[in-house]
This record gives C-alpha cells, structure tokens and sequence, in this order.
C-alpha cells in the first residue's frame, strides 16, 4: 500500500506540534514495515531542518509555499499525485488539504481551537482554517481526531460522524540523563528550582493567565521557565527576574528542561491534545493543567487539574503539585508508557486499510 502524507509543515518557521505528530506517526508507520509512505511537499532550496527532517522519502511540488497552499485551498491544484504518482491513499496531517484526483482522503484534524475564541488567532488564519475545515468537510472520506474534545468540536462544526474516528496522538520521549539535566541548566543558568511551561507563545496557551498565577507565588522559591518559540499576541509586559525565556529548544535539550523542572504547567485555554502533558510526564515532571480540556483528556487522571481561566486557581495547583511531587511523577510515568506513537500508528494504518481496501 502506498499512501502520501503531507509534510509541509516541517519547513514553517515554527513547526509546532502538528509537524511532531505528522513526523512520530510516519516513522511509526514506517517502523511497522507494512505500508509504504511518500511525503509531499512544496519546493524549497533546502531541507527541513533538524529536528523536522521527515523519515521518508519526499516528493516535492514545482511551486513554493504560499502558492502551493493557496491552490490547495482555492483552485484544487497542483493535485498530490502530480509528485507520487498513483497512491492507494492521501493523508493530509494539517487542515491545509490538498486535491488528489482518485485516492482516498484522510485528514488529521487536531482542533477547531479557532471557532471557540476566533478573537484569538489572526483573521487571516481562520479565514484559512474555515477553508480547510470546508473542504474537509466536502472531500475527506476519514477524518483522524487527536482528542474527544476535538471531535466532539467536529460534530458541532458540522463534519459527519460516520467519518470522525478518536485517533490520539502518543509519547516516544527517553527519560533525561542527569548530567544532560545539569547540561541544560548550566547553559540556561538556571540555577534555582523552577516552574516550566512549553509552547509557542500565542494568546490560546495561556501564558498572560501564567504570569499572573506566578506574581502571586512570591514566598515559593521558584522561577517560571518559558521554553518555545515566540509567536503573537498581546504584549505580556515585563516579567521579572523571576521569569526565563529561553526560546525553541528541541530534542534531548527539551527534554532535559523539562525532566529537570520541579513541576511543568499547561494553563492552555484550548488545545487539541496537549502533547508536552505528554513529555512532561514521561520525564516524571509533575504536570498542572486546565480541566475541561483535551489536555485533562491527555494527562488521564494523572496531573492536578484547574480552571485556566482563573489565575488563583493555576496558582494553587501549582502548589499542591509541589506538594504531591512523588505521586505525581509515578501516576504521570504510567500514563505517558500507555500512550505509544506505535497505537497511533496501527490506528491509522488500519483507517488506510479501510479506504485503501475498498478501494
């Protein structure tokens, strides 16, 4: 079975979690030896860049980017198969889907974050996204959802649910060594115990409602470490001595980060997972996180949970992580093991199965 996967993202200025989990999946699927994959992509002068490169073979379309993407979502061209070949299936792993002229269409869909709070993303992007999530809702024969949250947010947008199929993302991160713990934090001087939070910063993550927790948290000897790229959004003022930045970190250095933090907080407003609940806790990291969530779906009973939308509440879970440490390292190692990208990707393989069969 020969199926082409989308991968455009790995060359975006931030690849984000959807090129993680476009990326784990592939190389799952191509570790089970069963289906053969393609990736595609628009032209570019040069590789993806590590850690993004793709595990598999990647034919690229004559166009570049933002002409490839604006054909995509509205002159149905260049189709897929234009760089494939003939596939069995097309797996399109964002909202950004392509035409293909015969295979069946996947699609992941990891959320409809922007109908909930449009006011937080640029009104270019939904206008994107509100395309994509047409044509998905024309074209897809299967759509994958990373979380319940999500597909329960893709019945309500009007997808069928004959075609949603509960498809959650996993976790592959090795345990960080002590002395690449004591690496990470001599070369981020981090010399205090600290808080960590992980993402692109960007109004949905919560970081403003984080911020206003950690200031009142002044009797904890505590800092908030920040780790990821800078995205959008209103201005959070300054921070204070207390407050680190240490930019995108990727890879064993991430992983280090986060394995040396005394307690990693998630206050998201809204995710589709919530995949650095995830590595938090296969690092034994306690995790805070927002209730009523997918990222409450994603930590299975296994971090303290609070109202995002409530600083004092972020504030207190973030004590009682502190104070439930053990237990919440054990519960959270346990959780992560039971999540494999390996499951991810036998799911999806049997959805390829299913389309590419009755094919």
């Amino acid at each position: 079975m020969r199926v082409a996967v989308t991968l455009e993202q790995c060359w975006h200025r931030v690849p984000g979690g959807t090129a993680v989990a476009a990326l784990e999946v592939a190389r799952a699927v191509a570790a089970r030896g069963a289906v053969e994959q393609l990736g595609v992509a628009a032209w570019h002068r040069a590789p993806a860049p590590e850690p993004w490169r793709p595990p598999v073979p990647v034919a690229h379309l004559p166009v570049p980017r933002r002409a490839l993407y604006a054909g995509w979502l509205w002159a149905g061209v260049p189709a897929v198969e234009a760089a494939v070949g003939r596939v069995d299936v097309v797996h399109a792993t964002t909202v950004l889907v392509p035409p293909r002229r015969r295979a069946p269409l996947v699609v992941t869909l990891h959320d409809v974050a922007w109908r909930r709070a449009p006011e937080q993303f640029h009104r270019r992007g939904v206008q994107t996204f509100e395309r994509g999530l047409a044509l998905i809702a024309r074209h897809a024969d299967a759509v994958l959802c990373s979380s319940l949250a999500t597909l329960d947010d893709a019945r309500a947008a009007g997808l069928a649910a004959a075609r949603l199929h509960h498809v959650p993302l996993g976790v592959g991160a090795e345990p960080a060594t002590a002395e690449a713990v004591a690496t990470a934090r001599r070369r981020h001087r981090l010399d205090r115990p600290y808080a960590v939070f992980v993402g692109t910063v960007e109004p949905r993550k919560n970081l403003d409602g984080l911020l206003a927790a950690f200031a009142t948290l002044g009797d904890l000897d505590l800092d908030l470490v920040v780790v990821g790229p800078a995205g959008w959004g209103p201005d959070l003022g300054p921070v204070g001595p207390r407050v680190r930045r240490v930019g995108f970190v990727a890879g064993v250095e991430k992983d280090a980060l986060v394995a040396g933090a005394a307690v990693c907080v998630q206050p998201s407003r809204w995710e589709g997972f919530g995949l650095p609940v995830l590595e938090a806790m296969a690092q034994g990291t306690p995790v805070v996180t927002s209730a009523g969530t997918a990222t409450e779906e994603a930590a299975g009973g296994a971090a303290v949970l609070v109202d995002p939308a409530r600083p004092d509440s972020i504030a207190e879970g973030i004590r009682q992580a502190l104070g439930e440490g053990e237990r919440l390292a054990v519960a959270g190692r346990a959780r992560a093991a039971a999540m494999t990208w390996d499951a991810t990707a036998r799911a999806t393989e049997g959805i390829y199965r299913m389309l590419g069969g009755a094919r």
